[in-house]
């Protein structure tokens, strides 16, 4: 791979093929002349010829490069030129979490079983991140838009433009980053990041995936506190995405989820589980309450503590 070989593969970065523009960057399919398929991730310039972003790339690289886990986007290698800057990625066939919960078509193939493997594989990732990593990482940015889906729809956490390491000894404040309606609340008053951010915005993804959509609404009741809110009553069976087909394998399964993510959006940060927690109850093979899933509300699920049956 060099950085002659993908300039002739794009034709100079022509817009045929790009397939996603951001506000950092573009990202592009390239492929070589070997067929290799890349995702190339172009960093927009400013006037003078400096990077438009050019803490976010140097936190992309240095992060990606010291990580190497299954459920994280693989970095090939990066190119700091003067007139094109970009970093070359594994092409992820299966696209974004967000654009295939959006559509509908695509939506009813991400079946149940599907389902729970990607909020597994995204815990993982994250409990890697926060508990095997030294100094540990955060992600800053948990989304759907930021989680990417291969050929068999196994997913891999993406975009570590907005990473931060753990350092100790160390200052942990810093600018505010992430994606509204996915970000912690207490980031509304201080700017001290830790793991607990992230695991509100896990919380926040494993809901929309069960849902079908972002959760806005439950996760208004769950901050508010308000045990009278009707969505409380409401049946999980009647909440959860009706695209796909009826959960029967995995319905227990959707139960646990739903409680692991209640207790994750928990508005004291403190009492949010570890995404080590998260992700040990999660790979479980516990034993539920049989045929209980048609009967359980989500105020039942939002009361219950991570754990317990």
């Amino acid at each position: 791979m060099t950085y002659e070989s993908i300039i002739i593969a794009t034709e100079g970065f022509d817009s045929k093929y790009c397939i996603v523009k951001g506000g950092q960057g573009s990202v592009f399919r390239v492929e070589l002349l070997s067929g290799q398929v890349l995702a190339v991730k172009k960093i927009h310039p400013l006037d003078n010829g400096e990077l438009n972003s050019l803490k976010s790339f140097e936190s992309e690289t240095k992060t990606l490069l010291k990580i190497r886990h299954r459920n994280i986007i693989k970095l090939y290698g990066f190119c700091s030129h003067a007139r094109h800057s970009f970093l070359v990625y594994e092409f992820l066939e299966g696209g974004s979490l967000s654009e295939r919960l959006r559509n509908n078509e695509k939506a009813i193939e991400l079946d149940w079983i599907k389902r729970v493997s990607i909020v597994r594989g995204v815990a993982y990732a994250l409990s890697y991140m926060h508990h095997e990593c030294s100094p540990p990482i955060l992600h800053r940015d948990i989304s759907s838009k930021n989680v990417l889906l291969d050929h068999e729809d196994r997913p891999r956490l993406s975009d570590f433009g907005t990473a931060k390491l753990l350092r100790p000894n160390s200052s942990n404040w810093t600018s505010f980053a992430g994606t509204f309606g996915y970000v912690a609340p207490e980031l509304a008053y201080t700017m001290e990041v830790n793991e607990s951010c992230d695991t509100y915005s896990f919380g926040v993804l494993s809901l929309e995936v069960i849902f079908g959509r972002h959760p806005a609404d439950i996760v208004e009741a769950i901050s508010s506190l308000s045990s009278t809110s009707e969505i409380l009553d409401i049946l999980l069976k009647d909440f959860i995405d009706q695209r796909p087909l009826l959960p029967s394998p995995v319905a227990e399964e959707l139960i646990k989820i739903t409680k692991i993510a209640f207790a994750c959006l928990n508005p004291s940060p403190q009492l949010r589980p570890t995404m080590q927690q998260v992700s040990a109850s999660l790979a479980k093979e516990k034993a539920l309450l049989k045929n209980s899933f048609p009967f359980i509300t989500l105020g039942q699920l939002i009361d219950a503590k991570l754990g317990s049956s």
